[in-house]
């Protein structure tokens, strides 16, 4: 990295222009400002930069983001020169012309594959800043458009499309809907939006517009180079995922809800009982006295420890639910209100939600922790450590409801620790997961697994797994599916699974609803978490006695539960290759779950596969999603020779191929010879 000399050069740009600025290199950056507004443009990683700008001052550090503190060496070069800023840094140069406006190139030809775009030639410019007091802005940030174009990542959304090319989508997060602000483009690079504010982001035909509804400064962050190469560097300057455990790799076994610790523990035994493989059982919400106290109601749950005992003898690891959520009839919720460890209102009661609790005959209104705030974070590690790690030795966790879910979802009426709603808001998720992630090291422990319903760039380094929420029971949900997990995927949590069948629903005496279950159970079998849950008929209402109907892997009759107990043996298998993608996504940031052109970025037919992935890197997947279907077509990239799993059948690729796909049969093809034990 260039060394700046003790005075910063200045380089006044006098000249018939929009915007006439001012030039420095400034601790090996590129600065420019003028009319008030200073845009900063400095190495941040290989290949990679980070852009601020800010009105009225120079850029702010310690603001909340993704981006971990410092980034790693890199060698660059600033160069000043005919009105012009450039800076380059490996495969990416950043060429700043003397209105401000930045355009980023490929290096090795100077071939633009991203530029800032004026709103309008007069006013505004690329960057609009509007202000709603106090410092704060509504920003905007804008981008050109390319024919042809191709967008994806930004977490995970439920309108079933891969390519998000012409879509807008909120920045902000809800059951299902997840937002990571991270988008990786078919022409070469990755950007995260470094900013954790409510806004939306519009990838139009005419233009890509970044919008942050109240925040203090632009901050995002650039890397030029292929999908793969984009993760191994974004994943190095968000943080990188633990090592998943090995037990955390097989079947997790869950349903809504286990009322009691007799029951659950029939569950775990009825499946040893059967021989069927089980690494998990998740004990889920209302196991607790009152919601916010963290522990087991002794009336249900007589004797945690023996139960824990018992699973751990049969091999069986015990996921516990924690909710962020306080009632007010916890004995936590004085001390945590009168501390401040609660989310703040700007209007009306310490109250963000209302929800069943036990001994009340109605609703109650109750409180979020402040997660953003280190002290709340400690405090309900406290509990959580007393009542389940310590006493039980339960050391996973599901972390349910985090987005926060608020109703109504106001985030401008929330004030956290770490500034105001609607300039943190998206940032809860992740620090949720801080929470128990840095607890459990503080405890000792080196695994660290925690079951997410939202999360924010950086969630995954620590310890969190994403599922996709609360969704529908059909096809057209499971297509869904798909992409989800692919966007989730590109957005640097490789570490997600869906409710296998769905969750709102399902007959399991349904015939129709049992062939959704299998084709879903494949689908779970080859996603990088492999869980099964839900909500099946017949439910009851909301509230601490609910259940639903049966969930088991023998509850869908004797043809389908054969065919389910079939694929719980091949995930069983599969373990090993497994956990070896899994170490690949720990060490190199690469994700188990992978878009085709992941790994073969020069086949153009292969960034429009939305319904089929790869699993790792030798392991093509193709679910069968359509009621009835017998035959499944897919895309065999480019550049490898494949090999249908099942038959034995090799296949060029480069070309669409139909093979058969009976109910029992998940279309599965093996990369270039690569051996494993699919058929047993």
């Amino acid at each position: 990295m260039n060394q700046p000399d003790a005075s910063p050069p200045e380089v006044s740009l006098a000249q018939s222009s929009p915007t006439v600025g001012t030039f420095r290199e400034r601790d090996g950056a590129l600065e420019w400002s003028g009319r008030q507004e200073t845009v900063r443009i400095e190495p941040w990683g290989p290949d990679a930069v980070r852009v601020r700008a800010r009105l009225g001052g120079p850029v702010l550090d310690g603001l909340p983001g993704a981006l971990l503190d410092g980034p790693p060496a890199s060698e660059s070069t600033v160069k000043i020169e005919e009105g012009r800023g450039r800076l380059t840094v490996g495969a990416l140069t950043v060429d700043v012309g003397a209105d401000g406006l930045i355009r980023f190139l490929r290096t090795e030809d100077s071939a633009e594959i991203l530029a800032e775009e004026r709103a309008h030639f007069w006013w505004p410019g690329p960057r609009l800043y509007t202000a709603v007091g106090n410092g704060h802005h509504r920003l905007e940030q804008r981008f050109a458009a390319y024919d042809g174009e191709q967008l994806y990542g930004l977490g995970q959304h439920q309108h079933g499309r891969l390519d998000q090319k012409g879509t807008v989508l909120d920045l902000v997060q809800r059951n299902a809907e997840v937002s990571i602000p991270v988008l990786t483009s078919s022409r070469g690079y990755t950007l995260l939006w470094n900013n954790p504010a409510i806004g939306r982001v519009e990838l139009a035909d005419n233009g890509t517009r970044w919008v942050a509804d109240s925040a203090r400064q632009i901050d995002y962050w650039i890397t030029a180079g292929t999908p793969a190469d984009a993760q191994r560097r974004y994943s190095t300057v968000t943080g990188r995922t633990p090592m998943l455990p090995d037990w955390a790799a097989g079947f997790w076994q869950c349903k809504l809800r286990y009322r009691t610790q007799d029951e659950l523990l029939s569950v775990a035994r009825e499946y040893k009982r059967r021989g069927l493989p089980i690494d998990v059982i998740v004990c889920d919400f209302f196991h607790w006295t009152h919601l916010g106290e963290w522990k087991f109601d002794p009336k249900e749950w007589p004797d945690p420890a023996a139960m824990v005992r018992e699973l751990d003898d049969l091999g069986i690891k015990l996921v516990v639910s924690v909710w962020p959520s306080v009632s007010p009839l916890s004995e936590n919720h004085q001390l945590m209100e009168q501390r401040g460890y609660f989310i703040g209102t700007q209007y009306g009661p310490l109250a963000h939600a209302d929800w069943p609790d036990k001994e009340v005959a109605s609703t109650v209104q109750v409180a979020f922790y402040d997660a953003t705030n280190p002290e709340a974070r400690e405090f309900v590690w406290s509990r959580v450590k007393e009542n389940y790690l310590d006493p039980y030795g339960i050391k996973a966790f599901w972390l349910d409801a985090c987005e926060p879910e608020i109703k109504p979802g106001f985030p401008e009426n929330l004030r956290y620790y770490a500034g105001p709603g609607l300039e943190v808001g998206n940032l809860y998720p992740r620090e949720n997961a801080r929470t128990f992630y840095e607890g459990m090291l503080a405890a000792g422990e080196s695994e660290v697994v925690t079951l997410n319903r939202s999360a924010w760039a950086g969630s995954q380094r620590y310890g969190a797994a994403l599922w996709s929420g609360d969704i529908g029971t059909d096809f057209a949900t499971l297509r869904r599916q798909i992409a989800a997990g692919l966007n989730t995927a590109l957005s640097g949590i490789p570490w997600w699974n869906t409710d296998i069948g769905g969750f709102h629903g399902g007959d399991p005496d349904d015939p129709a609803y049992r062939e959704v279950m299998v084709r879903w159970f494949q689908f779970g079998t080859l996603s990088p978490l492999m869980r099964l849950h839900g909500f099946r008929d017949p439910a009851m209402p909301l509230g601490p006695a609910m259940t639903g109907g049966p969930n088991e892997v023998w509850s869908y009759g004797k043809e389908a539960g054969a065919i389910l107990e079939t694929y719980l043996r091949l995930r069983e298998r599969l373990k090993p290759y497994i956990l070896t993608v899994m170490r690949q996504a720990h060490e190199e940031g690469l994700p188990v779950m992978r878009p085709l052109f992941l790994e073969f970025p020069e086949d153009e037919a292969a960034w429009q596969v939305d319904d089929a992935y790869l699993f790792g890197p030798d392991l093509l997947v193709a679910p069968v999603l359509t009621a009835g279907a017998t035959t499944r077509t897919v895309h065999l990239p480019q550049g490898a020779r494949w090999t249908d799993a099942w038959t034995g059948e090799t296949y060029e690729g480069g070309a669409a191929v139909t093979v058969e796909a009976p109910l029992d049969r998940l279309p599965l093809f093996l990369r270039d010879g690569a051996e494993l034990p699919i058929v047993a």
